[in-house]
Formats: C-alpha cells, structure tokens, sequence
C-alpha cells in the first residue's frame, strides 16, 4: 500500500562502473574528474601559482580550460548577473583620495561620466527583482586617463577564494540542470550541498541569508569592491586599499512577505524603482570609500588576510575614508545598447590603481575579457557606444567582427619608424601621459603548486562575527531564511551537514534552525576563534532621509479637496513621492487622478500609509472579481472595504508606518491594528507627514517585530 506521505526521493550519483544510458556511447562518462581531452585531475580547487601567496601563473590549462568553457556556456544571455538595471550619471571627487592615488579622477573637484549596473546574480533575464540573492554593483568611471571599472557586490565578501571554484560555485545554485527549476533561487539542494561541503562559502552564505540578501531598492544597497587593491600615490609609495559605496539614503532591506508579494505583483520592483526615482528627480546618492592598509610584505591587517575574498574588514577597526560623491541622474534611452551591452572587467584600470594577488581577482582579469567575445560578437566590444572610453584610443588592435574604426597609417606594430614612430609610448616624443605602473611588487621564492595559505583555512569566525553583531530582529529573520532555504530541501544529508556548519557558527543560530527542519542540533566540531563584534553591519540604529521614499494617501472620491491637496503637497516638500489610493480609478473632487485602486496597490508599493477616509466596499469588492476581496477581516471591520483592510493588515504586519487623518482613524481600529503600537498613529492634517517622515527615518517601526524566541 503507497504511503499517503512518501518520502521525497534524493536523485543519487552515478557509480563507478554504471552506464549512463543518456551519454554518447562512444565517450562514456567515468567517474573520474577529467579535462576535456581525459587526463585525470587531482586538483580542481586551487589554482597554479608561484607559491601558496604568488599570482596565478598563466601556464595552468586546467584553469584556462574550466573557466573557458564556464564563460562560454550561455549565448547570449550572461551566466550570470543576466537581470539588471543601469543609470547614467556624475561622480564628483572630494580630492581626499588625491594623497594615495595619482589617478586624475580623484583630484579635487574632478568629475567624472559613469555608468552604473546593478544585477541579481544567479536568476536569468526573465527572473524576478525580490529573490534572495547577491546583488551586482558595477559602475564604469570614464576618466580622462582611460575607463576604470569598479566590478563589485552588495555584500563585501565572496563564496569561493580561489577563481577556479566559480564554475562551482554558480553550477550549485543555478537551476537543477534536469528539469531547470528552481529559478534565481538557492533554496534547493545542489547549492546547500555545495556550500556546506566547501565551508569557505560559509561567510557569504550568512550575509545572503541576512536582510542584505534582499535590499529594499538599490538606491539604498552599500557597494563593496570586494577584493583588495593596491593604490600608487604621486610619491610613488603604495597602499592597499578596499572599496565602499556608502548610499545617501542608508542601507534598507525588504522583509520575506515583502519580497514575496513583490515577486508575484511586480518583478520588476527593484529597476522600476530606480527609474522612476530618477525620472522623478530623487537622484539616488553613493560616497565612494576606500579602507587604507599598509603595504606590507604579509598584506595582513589584525589577523585578517587582505588577499582572502571570503573575508572583510570591519569599519571599526579600519574606518572608511570617503574619496567621492556619486549621483545617478540619467535614465538608459535603450536597454539593450546600453544596460545590456555594458561591459565590465576588472583589469580595466587607470594609472594609480593596481590588482593584487587575490586568487578570485587573479581569475577574473582572464574570466570577463573571454566572456565578451561570446556575449557581444568578438573583440571590439569596447567600440560600442556605452563601452567607448572618453579618453583618446591608439591601440594598435585590428580589424575583427564589428570594427568600427577606419584605422589609418601603414604600421600597426611598435617600434616603427614608417608611421613616425606613431603611437608613443608614455615618455616618448610628445606623450607626457601618465603611464599605467604594473607595480613591481617582490615575488617569494616558491615552488609551484595547487594550494592555499594557511591564513586561508578559518571559514567560521567571519559568519560568527557578522551573526553576533546583528540586533536581534535581524538574527530573527536569518533563522527564518536558513530554516526556509533548507526545509526545500530534499537530502536530509544536505540539511544535516548545514546544520553542522552553522553549529561551529553559534549554537543558539543552529538549534533555531534545527528547531524548524525538527532535526537534533548538533554539537560544534571545530575551534573558532572569537572575534570583536561590528555593529556597523547592523541595518538598524540610525537615522536617514527620506528622499524618494513612497507614501500611499488612501482617500475616497469625496474626500475633502484641502485634505487632499495639503497632504500631496507636504509629502512633496518632504521629498517622498505621494501616490493616491482610492477605490476606482478616475480622478478625485479636486480634479487629482488616482493613482492605485484598491483592486491594484499592494503594500509593497509603500514605505508609509496615510488613512484619510474610513472607505465602504466599492462595488468591485466582491470575491468573483477580486480575490482581496475575500481577505479574512476581523468582524468589527463590516462595512470597510476588505480589500482596504488587506492593504492595512500587510503593511502592519511589515512594520510600516501608518498614520490615520480625519474619518480615517475609525478604519484603524475596526481593521484589527492596535491604535497605540509603535509606528500607528492618528494625527491631524497638518501634523501628518511630518510624523509619517520621523518613523521612516529609521526604515521600519522596528520595535514593532516579536523578537521572542519561544
């Protein structure tokens, strides 16, 4: 007899020796890891370099063929970072950064053309704004020195620390390859077998199941350069540098019913709200920042490995100094000639700014250039109108597809004397350019080979520290997320190695989420050293403006015309952006449109809601035409349009601001919200939107949540 409940059934690998019925019969698959040619590896998790610290050597065709092939795997569709939104705009220098960087964009005063592309990073072109993912922070600076590409993430550390693990890496969390689903997700079985087999993915694991694994807009997403770089200053000393997009209007995230709601209303959340932001003159604001370290033989700060991309340095122990102001004010005309065929790699540099030997870093000055010839048609990608620097071009490159320049003289080779000589190098005849500076940084004596440092192998005390420093609200909500990714699923193995990993993060983190999946918490396996706390990861505390945010005004087609106007008017010089919310559409007694209907607003659509009318079911409040309709409202509620009550009850239990006016007080109390919570309010006309203004300073009316355990 089947089981009413059968156990869901855990796809196993391959065994030495099986056929597999799909594969060509003249090449069976083995169960060996091989190159493409068949050669035997015993290596895939370390790139070839010149000593555990040295640069990554050119000679490692394992590399080179692994990372090929990855890069080549989709046309043309990026493999990842396919979902994005771009904005032109300015970055001005305050002039700080001039002491420790001779690149003339950090002069004073210097301004600076950029184009910036924000991404999810795992879901394809059609997958939806809200997951809960990395973000993308790529922003091109178009210097008069050459382009500069600042290639980062919203989160400052990564998966893997060495480049040759990214095949790896985006294989796990991308769709299962069989049925491909799930889509833009991780919450499924090859990624959390990935990530708890290879530890070092821990860390970022644990900011993606934070609130920054799902920002509230990218106007208010930090940025991070994520690696480590090295600065050349006029003098010629040298710093190492991390660096930082800190947003004017804070760091904000969306809570999972949120990000939920907003994956079925509107996929396209996060790039609607940056255009109409722009469109709307609310030009979203970035100070970029670098950390400053000392260019030491060991590029080690308090114990943390500059060269390990999995770890970062907190702000109270290096503060960040800010260089400059950035400021996007200029929508794309056309998508694809811009926003999708923007190219990105971050060997693009200018004098005074260099790489390092960080493993990840080392790959990707190979990974993005390859990318581009399969993604744009070849190896002029950078004569496309958004990619075409801003400074002069003589580069002695030919012909190939899409060669859009007509190149002139006989002698496209250096040196040569039948052109004159022509192009110099910087130096030479009239070129007193700045020339780009590989810096000639000393290379231990080593010997070749696949490892890592041992400064490499700590994978626990970063996440511990992150977890540890957050409030209590968002510990909360990173329980929730991992108890959500794991409980789909399937192989109980998988969920217990998690487990595991999160048992050598912190004890009380591990048995809530063993709690959810009814597993035994188990007992931490490994010695991890503790570290101080850093409260600057912490979303909540602070203050922020409120420019762009957007407040609903619910009223009827009789509310008051001076209601209406004076609360449109303040939201206005506060710099929010009201939007009206009635029962139909049409246009208000003053002659106002309306802006949502309560057939279309959901509360995802608002930071703050203003209640100025109690307002009876519309005749389309009926559940055959509207399934809000059929909300389950408290019985007091009889008489107030149910789909008006959803909208309050989302945004209560979101921790919104809601603040009632006039006849719209009743509705409050009548749609079950208690009239005197934190961040619910009645106030008087003029008083409104100031009170609306002070709760969203701080995001959410955060002393709202439940933060008990039980």
């Amino acid at each position: 007899m089947n089981s009413p409940n059968p156990k869901p059934v855990v796809p196993q690998p391959l065994q030495a020796g099986k056929a597999n019925a799909n594969a060509n019969p003249d090449h069976p698959q083995g169960s060996d890891l091989t190159t493409s040619q068949g050669a035997p590896l015993r290596d895939t998790d370390h790139s070839l370099k010149a000593g555990p610290r040295g640069p990554i050597l050119l000679q490692d065709h394992h590399l080179r063929e692994k990372i090929t092939h990855f890069d080549h795997e989709r046309i043309p569709e990026r493999v990842v970072h396919a979902r994005g939104a771009g904005a032109h705009g300015v970055f001005t220098s305050y002039g700080t950064g001039s002491r420790i960087c001779s690149a003339d964009f950090l002069a004073e005063g210097a301004t600076t053309p950029v184009f910036v592309r924000f991404s999810t990073v795992a879901g394809s072109r059609g997958s939806a704004d809200t997951v809960r993912d990395t973000r993308g922070f790529a922003t091109k600076f178009y210097t008069d020195q050459g382009v500069f590409d600042l290639v980062g993430n919203n989160i400052p550390v990564f998966f893997i620390q060495d480049g040759i693990k990214f095949p790896d890496v985006v294989h796990a969390v991308k769709p299962h390859p069989d049925l491909e689903i799930p889509q833009a997700q991780s919450a499924h079985d090859t990624f959390w077998d990935f990530v708890s087999l290879h530890t070092q993915a821990q860390a970022h694991t644990m900011w993606n199941m934070s609130d920054r694994g799902i920002p509230r807009s990218f106007r208010m997403m930090e940025g991070f350069g994520v690696h480590t770089f090295r600065m050349s200053g006029p003098d010629g000393s040298t710093s190492l540098v991390k660096f930082h997009w800190k947003p004017r209007l804070g760091v904000h995230s969306l809570v999972w019913e949120e990000a939920m709601l907003a994956n079925g209303a509107d996929p396209d959340f996060h790039r609607r709200d940056l255009a109409e932001a722009i469109k709307a003159g609310a030009f979203p604001e970035w100070e970029l920042g670098v950390q400053v370290f000392e260019d030491n033989e060991e590029q080690m700060f308090h114990g943390i490995d500059l060269l390990d991309p999995t770890k970062f340095v907190p702000e109270e122990l290096a503060p960040v100094m800010t260089v400059g102001k950035m400021v996007l004010d200029r929508n794309p005309s056309n998508y694809f000639a811009e926003t999708e065929q923007v190219a990105f790699h971050p060997g693009h540099l200018v004098p005074g700014i260099d790489v390092t030997n960080d493993p990840l870093l080392q790959v990707r000055l190979f990974s993005y250039i390859d990318t581009q010839l399969t993604r744009l048609g070849g190896p002029n990608f950078s004569q496309l109108p958004i990619n075409l620097p801003h400074a002069p071009v003589n580069d002695m490159l030919r012909d190939g597809m899409h060669q859009r320049y007509i190149h002139e003289g006989i002698a496209p080779y250096h040196p040569n004397s039948l052109d004159g000589g022509c192009p110099f190098m910087a130096g030479e005849g009239s070129n007193t350019a700045l020339p780009f500076i590989d810096v000639p940084e000393r290379v231990a004596e080593s010997v070749k080979e696949r490892a890592n440092p041992v400064s490499f192998d700590d994978h626990f005390s970063q996440p511990r520290m992150f977890y540890r420093s957050l409030s209590t609200v968002e510990q909360l909500h990173v329980q929730q997320a991992y108890a959500f990714e794991l409980g789909k699923c399937a192989s109980e193995a998988v969920r217990t190695r998690q487990l595991q990993a999160l048992a050598n993060i912190d004890a009380q983190l591990c048995a809530a989420v063993a709690r959810e999946l009814g597993l035994p918490a188990p007992e931490a396996d490994t010695e991890v050293q503790d570290a101080e706390l850093c409260p600057s990861v912490s979303q909540i505390g602070k203050n922020w403006p409120v420019d762009g945010r957007v407040v609903g005004i619910v009223v009827g087609h009789a509310t008051e015309a001076a209601v209406v106007e004076r609360l449109v008017a303040e939201t206005n010089l506060a710099g929010m952006t009201p939007l009206l919310v009635a029962p139909i559409g049409g246009a208000l007694a003053d002659g106002s449109p309306v802006d949502r209907t309560l057939l279309t607003a959901r509360s995802i659509e608002f930071d703050a809601l203003v209640v100025a009318e109690a307002l009876a079911p519309a005749p389309g409040a009926r559940v055959d035409r509207d399934t809000k309709a059929g909300a389950v409202v408290p019985p007091e509620a009889d008489g107030v349009d149910p789909r008006l009550v959803l909208l309050l009850q989302e945004a209560y239990r979101q921790s919104k601001a809601i603040v009632a006016v006039g006849q719209g007080a009743e509705v409050l109390e009548r749609s079950g919200l208690p009239a005197s919570d934190f961040g619910v309010a009645t106030a008087a006309v003029e008083e409104a939107i100031a009170g609306v203004a002070a709760l969203l300073a701080a995001h959410r009316a955060w002393a709202r949540f439940d933060t008990s355990t039980s």
